[in-house]
């Protein structure tokens, strides 16, 4: 299941640090339909389900009132003021063109809403139940009669089934996410069912109960420019939507601001109870976070989320902590960890042998790293489903070496006689070891040392150009790697903020060290994302985020069919028969059981091809605020929630405007 927000549609987490689980209504975890418990009267074919879950039972019966982690009564009001970076250019969340808003899909409703507290678990939302044949070949929804958009008209079955086809058509995301859903139909008055076209995808239901629902009349209709609305492009008209919020006003690429909805229609559902508690959401928009965070520190953002160790540990001397006006807490959250990597382009040529890309993970020192710029803040990241039962560990065995025994031929044989390990660094000399066992690996591959005239020598200045020219002086030299057809082994960094700046550029140093001509680009978010989208560049930093029940999604992180595709997230343009297999095992899983030992398979697979250079995690949400909130007394375990469950304290909001003299 999805569990990384798609970056086109859901800036929201990147700007927030997650703090609002549930914004990116298209891009919650994905879970699978296991749960037996009815919640309306059933067919005599197919149970009606008011959750599911990939992950046995959902926590809540269908008689539940509240989640444990709101306040139902929380009290609603007051502004919130949040940080995004970069830019936006459009207010169409869907589109693989444009930089879509912050929080966009504070707007939507999806047909089964994610619980942030409980992994792989959906409830039902603009759907008032859902059913599925045992095969799992179809799923069907039964649609709430009160489910209405803001303009009042109600959430039809050929509102969903536009949705759908929308989708697919407006972004390669989507064509790949729901590749096994062929047929949409209305199937009663308020009722939906979706063809699969394999059986026995127990994420399939889930999948499907993800989907933002669109208003096919506002998407088919005229904009005020007379001209037919195109959810393929980017449009700044402010859309049509059903969920908590509406926009209210926005400042292109600066600033957008949400109302809450005093008459939406969810807002009396268990679903929904005691949440979105804020009447305004206003997330105004900086080139980086240096000036971002001294609006914050001056009062005027409420709250944030750092992503930089070396802050946490040295920025927060402030007197409105030690006055007690505002609160640092690391949140702590039980979920995945997300593989954060810098990501080889296997689309260039100088990366296709894995022996080069094994010399950069060698060349890398973390250990370096957390001690100097992250004051040994971080975790090392080990696998792609690390911090959870999904990660391979040891060597493979039971039923996960029967389905790499399938490929054995395909993968390469350390899969089968060693433990993955990311090199460790203790000493200096373990670090020249790791360098020197680099150096080795790409001259196995075809790449030696050559010297040559260093960069920029040509301006060495006057008096340098006379100590030459007398012969008391030669041109400065370097060594770089070339190949058997005199091309140079470069790789340029491609980043779209200053604060990564810091650890890559002493990797760059280390690369260059090994003759590798290691260059950095820094660029602003819309250039980065036209190139991300376009899969021009030799590396980049990314991060795949993943659910406790993985599936579809991993089509479209590592499959072969999205490597080509412009806007998919196989970053590192894997194509890979053997990946490719191990994905159907997972997607296909039976059980549990199945799904985790091909799970580890696909995990041990890909760690062995070193597509990426693993970087880091923090099992914690660095969260800091100004005291004016309150919050439920347990918050999910997944995330601090802060957009979706907290609210405005007004006796605390008055004391610190007094205390501020405010």
């Amino acid at each position: 299941m999805l569990s990384r927000r798609l970056q086109s549609c859901a800036s929201l987490v990147v700007l927030a640090g997650a703090l609002a689980f549930a914004v990116p209504a298209t891009a919650q975890p994905a879970p699978s339909a296991t749960n037996e418990e009815a919640a309306a009267p059933a067919t005599a074919a197919q149970k009606h389900h008011h959750a599911l879950s990939l992950v046995g039972d959902p926590k809540y019966g269908p008689d539940f009132k509240h989640f444990d982690w709101v306040n139902p009564d929380a009290p609603k009001g007051g502004t919130l003021r949040g940080f995004a970076e970069g830019s936006f250019d459009s207010l169409n969340a869907f589109s693989v063109k444009g930089d879509a808003a912050g929080g966009i899909n504070l707007i939507y409703d999806s047909l089964l809403a994610g619980s942030p507290d409980e992994p792989s678990t959906e409830y039902a939302q603009v759907a008032e139940w859902v059913s599925y044949p045992d095969d799992y070949s179809s799923v069907t929804f039964g649609l709430r009669p009160e489910a209405r958009w803001h303009d009042g008209e109600p959430i039809t079955p050929e509102d969903v089934i536009f949705s759908l086809e929308a989708l697919k058509k407006a972004h390669p995301f989507y064509a790949f996410y729901y590749k096994n859903v062929v047929k949409a139909e209305k199937t009663g008055d308020r009722e939906v069912t979706f063809t699969f076209n394999a059986k026995n995808n127990r994420e399939l239901p889930q999948i499907v109960g993800q989907l933002t629902v669109l208003p096919k009349h506002f998407w088919e209709g005229k904009g005020p420019d007379g001209q037919q609305r195109d959810i393929t492009k980017t449009t700044m008209e402010i859309p049509l939507g059903s969920g908590p919020y509406k926009i209210k006003s926005f400042d292109a690429g600066r600033s957008i601001t949400y109302e809450r909805v005093k008459d939406y229609w969810a807002k009396d559902l268990p679903v929904s109870k005691g949440q979105w508690n804020f009447d305004t959401i206003k997330y105004t928009y900086f080139l980086d976070r240096t000036p971002g965070f001294e609006q914050f520190k001056s009062g005027n953002l409420d709250y944030w989320g750092e992503n930089m160790a070396s802050r946490w540990a040295t920025a927060y001397d402030l007197d409105s902590i030690s006055k007690g006006w505002m609160k640092k807490e690391a949140i702590p959250v039980k979920r995945v960890a997300p593989m954060q990597a810098f990501v080889f382009n296997q689309r260039r040529k100088q990366f296709e042998d894995p022996r080069v890309r094994q010399a950069f993970a060698l060349a890398f020192n973390f250990e370096e790293a957390n001690k100097k710029l992250f004051y040994n803040l971080y975790e090392r990241v080990g696998s792609y489903f690390d911090n959870s039962e999904l990660a391979a560990t040891g060597l493979p065995q039971g039923r996960e070496l029967e389905l790499l025994n399938e490929v054995r031929d395909e993968v390469p044989p350390e899969v089968f006689t060693a433990e993955w390990k990311n090199p460790v660094n203790k000493t200096p000399e373990d670090f020249r070891n790791h360098m020197r066992e680099a150096s080795k690996l790409l001259s196995e591959a075809g790449w030696t040392l050559q010297e040559q005239t260093a960069e920029n020598d040509d301006d060495c200045g006057f008096f340098c150009g006379i100590m030459r020219t007398v012969g008391l002086s030669s041109a400065r030299t370097e060594n770089v790697l070339r190949n058997a057809n005199g091309d140079v082994l470069t790789a340029e960094f491609l980043l779209n903020s200053p604060d990564f700046e810091k650890t890559v550029l002493p990797y760059v140093q280390d690369l260059r060290k090994l003759g590798i001509k290691a260059t950095v680009r820094l660029v602003d978010s819309a250039q980065y994302k036209r190139r991300e989208d376009a899969h021009d560049y030799d590396i980049i930093i990314d991060t795949f985020a993943q659910s406790n029940s993985p599936g579809n999604e991993q089509r479209d992180f590592w499959g072969s069919a999205s490597a080509d595709k412009d806007g998919s997230r196989n970053t590192a343009g894997i194509k890979n028969p053997a990946v490719d297999k191990l994905i159907d095992k997972v997607v296909f899983a039976k059980d549990r059981d199945e799904l985790v030992a091909a799970t580890h398979a696909l995990d041990r697979v890909l760690l062995w091809n070193y597509y990426v250079v693993p970087q880091w995690h923090y099992p914690y949400e660095r969260l800091v605020t100004w005291d004016i909130f309150g919050r439920p007394q347990t918050l999910p375990s997944q995330t601090a929630a802060l957009t979706q469950v907290w609210w405005i304290d007004p006796e605390k909001q008055k004391a610190l405007a007094a205390a501020r003299g405010r």
